[in-house]
């Protein structure tokens, strides 16, 4: 552990992934004179959920999952989850362009991309599906711009590797929207990383675990950390701790002992895509193209087929295709469920094993797919594929909410929550998805839970109405601020974007 290891700090975030980043750099934005110290125990920044393959990059702006637009009983479509991610994605849009202004990212081309996002169905049930789907979105503002068509043609243009090849007259629809993006949220973290330890009084310490957490009577927290080279125990006592360790933030919200976080459990889920980087192949496809979800899948599961830009090289991707590990973290142990059982959460466990037994089933029949079988799934996206083109990656695990409920006993949570101490002390982020899209938004939504005093007119809030210019408007309510906001970011991001003007649709592509 090196010597520079502050022993009294401000805040201690534990984990070096996008969260505890974006948590650190808003907080040194907003009190310069704060202390951080985190705490990672792999060997850098961003390599577990945050790691660019580990994640589909989405850059969530829930255009085209079609999870989040559940068909109500009367055959309607609900928006309204769609909607909220949408303006989530866009409080990250403006945290990261503040950063680009700023200087602390050099080129937004260093992690964020344009790439249309759409949705594609097959079948008369799911083409109606889709159609209502687009009628209800493309009336709100937040998604002018997105385009529909059944026509095979039309799609093919868009995405040609999809529909070559494709055989029969089966109906099928697709929708596309140009302001779509791939986002690098490994590159990202490294960005946020390599700025909050520039700043004076932040250090970030590698190959250290947190091993337990103590609250002393002072009201601080007691943290003990392992060097993981050398063996040593070493502890610090801070302020505030922030638990954004992924899958091993559960773990250590036990550890904790806070009775906000009793009776909460996990569920693991873990993932394989296929892959291709022959730049032949990967030039042809410009988009990500989301299906719909298996019944009794879980959200991360959809199928896609997307284009991938890391590390300046084009690939595509297709999956996830789900399974099962009783890891938390990809780099972590085959006890970690078995370990987080306790006496409190054992209630929800069963009643959610007793509850999903779809999902049980799906997982159970994911785990048995052949590679024959995987390819048959990437056939119904991209006919023409070729085995020999695509290899497999190992995605990055998930650990989905198991958390107590009077009526049931225990919920199946594919969110995510803050889970804080009463007196603001220390707060655990659980759950996946969306996940790293909407870090801004976490990371606000924690400012707001444990340090509401300080976001005040006297304080914290004229700088946090810097960083994020939209801070207390909404985005889905007001449409003039949206777009205007929504073309600042993608100008400073380099990324496209729609005008509204004098009533019409006007596309106005911003290129680097």
């Amino acid at each position: 552990m090196s010597d520079n290891f502050t022993t009294e700090p401000d805040v201690v975030l534990i984990g070096a992934g996008v969260m505890s980043a974006t948590l650190g750099v808003f907080l040194k934005e907003l009190e310069p004179s704060l202390t951080i110290a985190m705490f990672e125990t792999l060997e850098h920044c961003g390599l577990e959920s945050s790691e660019a393959w580990n994640n589909a990059g989405t850059g969530h702006a829930a255009n085209c999952e079609m999870n989040y637009t559940p068909e109500r009983s009367d055959g309607s479509v609900d928006i309204s989850k769609a909607l909220q991610v949408n303006v989530e994605f866009d409080l990250s849009r403006q945290f990261w362009s503040y950063l680009v202004k700023k200087g602390a990212i050099a080129d937004p081309r260093s992690f964020i991309h344009p790439v249309p996002h759409m949705s594609f169905v097959h079948g008369a049930a799911n083409v109606s599906f889709l159609r209502k789907r687009f009628k209800a979105m493309s009336a709100h503002h937040c998604y002018y711009g997105m385009e529909y068509s059944e026509d095979r043609r039309k799609i093919a243009e868009w995405v040609p590797l999809v529909m070559e090849g494709r055989s029969g007259d089966e109906p099928v629809a697709a929708t596309r929207i140009i302001t779509g993006t791939d986002v690098d949220y490994g590159a990202v973290t490294h960005h946020l990383v390599r700025h909050l330890v520039g700043l004076p009084g932040c250090k970030v310490h590698y190959n250290s675990r947190v091993i337990h957490l103590v609250r002393e009577q002072s009201g601080r927290w007691r943290v003990e950390v392992q060097d993981l080279d050398s063996g040593e125990k070493r502890s610090v006592k801070a302020k505030f701790v922030f638990i954004g360790a992924g899958g091993g933030a559960l773990p250590l919200l036990q550890k904790s002992g806070i009775p906000e976080g009793r009776g909460y459990g996990g569920f693991p889920v873990s993932g394989i895509w296929l892959r291709c980087d022959d730049p032949e192949i990967s030039k042809r496809h410009h988009a990500k193209v989301y299906g719909k979800a298996a019944v009794g899948s879980p959200p991360m599961s959809v199928p896609h087929l997307d284009t991938r830009v890391i590390g300046g090289q084009r690939s595509l991707l297709f999956g996830p295709y789900a399974g099962f590990s009783s890891k938390f973290l990809k780099h972590g142990s085959l006890l970690d469920l078995f370990e987080s059982v306790r006496p409190a959460n054992i209630e929800p466990l069963l009643s959610v094993a007793r509850d999903n037994f779809d999902l049980t089933e799906y997982l159970v029949e994911q785990l048995l797919q052949s590679e024959s079988h995987r390819l048959a799934a990437l056939d119904e996206y991209f006919p023409n594929a070729k085995p020999e083109d695509w290899k497999m990656q190992v995605a990055g695990q998930r650990v989905q909410i198991i958390k107590p409920d009077v009526k049931r006993g225990g919920l199946l949570e594919f969110g995510t929550e803050l889970v804080g101490a009463a007196d603001r002390s220390l707060v655990a982020l659980l759950g996946a998805s969306p996940g790293a899209s909407t870090a801004a938004f976490i990371a606000i939504s924690v400012l707001e839970k444990c340090f509401a005093d300080e976001l005040t007119a006297s304080a914290w809030l004229p700088k946090l109405k810097q960083i994020i210019p939209s801070y207390g408007v909404s985005l889905i309510d007001n449409a003039g601020f949206c777009q205007r906001i929504r073309a600042e970011t993608a100008q400073v991001l380099k990324v496209e974007n729609i005008e509204l003007t004098g009533g019409h649709k006007e596309e106005r592509r911003m290129r680097a």
